[in-house]
């Protein structure tokens, strides 16, 4: 039983359908969700989803973004080159994460949707859960919804926050302006992030003032005002987020196991969050497969992968913080002063190291 059909829930339920695994989802909101946060699948991710023909399906509706540049008042700092990396896909590709769920929809059974859970108790042969509809029980059960579904297993599920905000739009533009490398503005007012994406659109990502006003009028404001700073306009609806750090310190308990962003939720800025989750599914799915069919849980192999995994996370987010304050306001001889670090990051022999870090090159499951 997979509680949460959200990107890893649907991913890891698609891989276990496709090995011959009985395995049903839940799935508390009535419908899929239409916004889009996460729109990069890594090359590890595609490479680990190769087999099962969703990377094929991905790669059919995605950009896809070899190289990302970062500026600082129109000037050119260092760039990251995805396609040297040596890798089987040596990219990042980019599209709305609502296409990414109907990709992994349509490969796993349906969830039952409309089904909260609200406990869960393991037993030495069952899990037990209590739902919204009734009680029932479950072999193995996997928790994947998201931060929601945290307190289900986690004693202290307090995610770490951060200061900063961030307001967020996908707008048409140019289909030549940039196209198709991220870019990444690193200007005294705060950064601005614009990835591509299909049918002429980029994902602008931009640091916002905690305090100031919250009304979308307001946050629209702001958006356009931080896209004409790089001579870009505003075509699209903006949201804004918050920043939040939670790794937790074990995903698995008995018959109960934790993957995605419950088990650990890193800053957005960076990008590597639902693929930290995708390869969490990808890599249990054997050994969940091997359990299933012996009847005995695979201890050894579950061990190597929960460290594995929790390791991976721990360097997804400290890069993922490292790009947090990089990307916070930096006047004067702070903004130059950044200018220069970010520069010698990116110059040789650093530089191959970070655009490996960026493109997931040090998970342990790359």
């Amino acid at each position: 039983m997979i509680i949460g059909a959200g990107p890893v829930g649907l991913a890891l339920a698609a891989e276990l359908h496709r090995r011959g695994t009985d395995v049903a989802v839940l799935e508390g909101r009535s419908r899929p969700g239409h916004g889009s946060r996460a729109i990069g699948v890594h090359p590890p991710t595609l490479a680990a989803w190769e087999p099962s023909g969703i990377s094929e399906q991905i790669l059919a509706r995605a950009v896809r973004v070899r190289r990302g540049e970062a500026r600082s008042h129109g000037r050119t700092l260092g760039s990251v080159q995805f396609d040297q990396l040596k890798t089987r896909f040596p990219f990042v590709a980019t599209l709305p994460q609502a296409v990414t769920e109907q990709i992994l929809a349509a490969a796993a059974p349906a969830p039952q949707r409309g089904v909260h859970v609200t406990r869960i108790t393991p037993l030495p042969h069952q899990v037990q859960m209590q739902t919204s509809t009734g009680e029932l029980e479950a072999p193995i059960v996997v928790v994947a919804g998201g931060a929601r579904s945290r307190s289900l297993v986690y004693r202290s599920a307090a995610a770490r926050r951060y200061p900063d905000r961030y307001l967020m739009a996908d707008s048409a533009v140019d289909a030549t302006a940039d196209f198709p490398s991220a870019v990444i503005h690193l200007d005294a007012p705060g950064v601005l992030e614009s990835f591509p994406l299909p049918g002429a659109h980029r994902r602008f990502v931009a640091w916002d003032r905690a305090a100031a006003q919250q009304s979308p009028a307001a946050q629209h404001a702001r958006m356009q005002e931080a896209l004409a700073l790089r001579e870009h306009s505003l075509a699209g609806t903006v949201t804004s987020f918050g920043v939040r750090r939670f790794v937790a310190p074990r995903m698995r308990h008995g018959r109960v196991i934790v993957i995605g962003d419950a088990a650990h939720e890193v800053s957005p800025i960076g990008g590597q969050g639902m693929n930290l989750g995708l390869l969490d599914a990808a890599s249990l799915a054997p050994l969940l497969t091997d359990w299933t069919r012996s009847g005995h849980p695979p201890e050894a192999a579950l061990r190597r992968w929960e460290r594995a995994r929790l390791r991976s996370a721990r360097r997804a987010a400290g890069l993922a913080e490292l790009n947090t304050r990089l990307g916070r306001p930096a006047p004067g001889r702070t903004n130059a002063l950044r200018s220069s670090l970010v520069q010698l990051m990116l110059g040789p022999g650093t530089g191959g190291l970070l655009t490996r870090a960026y493109g997931m090159g040090f998970d342990l499951h790359a």
